[in-house]
């Protein structure tokens, strides 16, 4: 087992570029990027209603004074004349703060009394349409300086009946004393909010802290575990909103207990499985050592050959199970190969075996190609188990007989035997490490079916056993191994691959 293994789970390299990010950091982010973005916003709303508020007094104030003002105006002998007093004039210009301004034109545009200076409404009132004593507003300029006006136009004809002849009567004053008290308001709403503002980062900064703290528990808690402790977290021992986390923790180290308990058991399996070739092979070192007979030496020196061989392939069968076990199972591989092909060349690779054992090895196959998606290496290994397992249990001059067709929705891989077959109780089993059909004298250590099955579920393959339909002899009824693999179905904008 890797190092990685013992610690408990493997830690993958981080990619080049990759920064970590602090979920604190973030979420203090995206709430204080709102906070701030807004509070300029509302400085300049509170602006715009303090300048509101504050004309509300003083527009009442023109008002007034215009309506004192128009209610002066008369029209006497077919003259228009005003007959506000001299202190009353004082009083409407008395101001600290602001310059008041006030004039009174007549029907034609004739300037009766006031500042001739202070410019005209526009657009000029209709005489017939326009009604009077109406007090209106509007925001002008007076040499240079921004004003406030009110004005109103007064009806100088008594009779109703008669069309009107407007006057105009307007009051002005300057924006110091509107300006001054905004800013009052202003000030009055800003500066609490500078100091209600660190006040605010702070609780949520705290708020923040107390909401993560759970996650610092919960690393604690995975922390303070013993390096060989899988079992599962608890999922109601944290918050609701990292539930999904846990639960997916708890089913990677499912998986990692799993896969752990796979490697203890090969492991065990493995270092029982060698202690006998091992001892076999120390038993006949030491008697060929206490042997003075050049023959009986001889025997023991060709026990020891075929201990060592036995021992040789258990090695090579376990580590091909492991290799075998340890790949992805991601589903089937999807490189593109012509099944066929990969077991005309298996075939071809063991027809010396096949005439070590008298045993005639042949291969039926159709001429075009049968393309599935899969690892040549690996499939390469399970033909390979295969044909050794046919080969080991198939008595002299029988036959083993790979075979490979295509179906309408399938790829299907034969190899069959004329052996003594797998009774139908035992067919479950044999995919079982370690199992041995009892009664079996086939030498062999009981893995190479397991490699089989690990590579048949790592390509999405059916692997079923039958007897040989084609047998002749009833002591012998054979074997079938038939894997069903799915066929390979290229992409639309792939071009089909050519195998030589």
């Amino acid at each position: 087992m890797s190092a990685e293994a013992d610690q408990g789970w493997s830690t993958a390299p981080e990619e080049e570029g990759d920064i970590q990010h602090s979920l604190f950091g973030e979420i203090l982010d995206w709430m204080l990027a709102p906070l701030l973005l807004l509070w300029p916003m509302s400085i300049a709303i509170t602006y715009l209603v303090a300048k509101s508020i504050a004309n509300q007094p003083f527009d009442h104030a023109l008002e007034d004074s215009v309506t004192v003002l128009a209610q002066q105006v008369r029209e006497v002998n077919g003259k228009l004349v005003q007959r506000l007093p001299g202190s009353a004039r004082d009083i409407l210009r008395a101001d600290d703060v602001d310059s008041i301004y006030f004039q009174i034109m007549g029907p034609q545009g004739s300037y009766i009394d006031g500042d001739r200076d202070l410019p005209r409404p526009e657009p000029e009132p209709d005489d017939d349409t326009t009604p009077a004593g109406t007090v209106r507003f509007r925001s002008d300029n007076l040499h240079g300086t921004p004003i406030r006006v009110a004005y109103a136009y007064v009806n100088l004809e008594e009779d109703n009946a008669r069309p009107a002849r407007l006057a105009l009567v307007q009051v002005a004053e300057t924006l110091e004393k509107r300006a001054k008290l905004a800013n009052e308001i202003i000030k009055g709403v800003i500066l609490p909010q500078f100091i209600i503002l660190p006040v605010v980062l702070a609780l949520v900064w705290f708020a923040l802290s107390r909401g993560l703290l759970p996650l610092a528990e919960l690393q604690e808690r995975i922390r303070a575990r013993r390096s060989d402790d899988l079992s599962p977290i608890a999922p109601n021992q944290v918050p609701e909103e990292i539930t999904p986390l846990v639960r997916s923790l708890n089913e990677m180290l499912a998986r990692l207990s799993q896969s752990i308990d796979v490697q203890k058991r090969f492991i065990a399996d493995a270092a029982h499985q060698m202690k006998t070739p091992l001892a076999g092979m120390r038993m006949q070192s030491e008697l060929a050592l206490r042997q003075t007979d050049h023959n009986e030496i001889h025997r023991s020196l060709e026990q020891l050959a075929k201990s060592s061989e036995a021992a040789t392939r258990l090695v090579n069968q376990l580590l091909a199970l492991a290799r075998a076990e340890n790949r992805p199972q991601a589903g089937t591989p999807q490189a593109p190969l012509d099944l066929a092909e990969v077991a005309r060349n298996v075939v071809r690779e063991w027809v010396p075996a096949s005439f070590s054992h008298r045993i005639d090895l042949g291969f039926e196959g159709p001429d075009q190609q049968v393309d599935i998606a899969g690892d040549a290496v690996m499939l390469r290994e399970l033909l390979s188990n295969l044909i050794d397992n046919a080969l080991r249990y198939t008595p002299v001059d029988g036959s083993v007989t790979v075979r490979v067709r295509a179906a309408a929705d399938a790829a299907i891989l034969e190899v069959e035997d004329t052996g003594p077959g797998i009774p139908p109780a035992e067919r479950v089993h044999v995919f079982e490490r370690f199992y041995r059909i009892l009664g079996s004298n086939a030498e062999g250590s009981g893995l190479g079916l397991a490699i089989v099955r690990e590579i048949a579920q790592q390509h999405g393959a059916e692997i079923d056993i039958f007897s040989n339909p084609r047998a002749t002899q009833p002591k012998y009824p054979g074997s079938l191994f038939r894997l069903t693999f799915p066929p390979h179905v290229p992409p639309a904008d792939e071009e089909t691959p050519h195998f030589g």
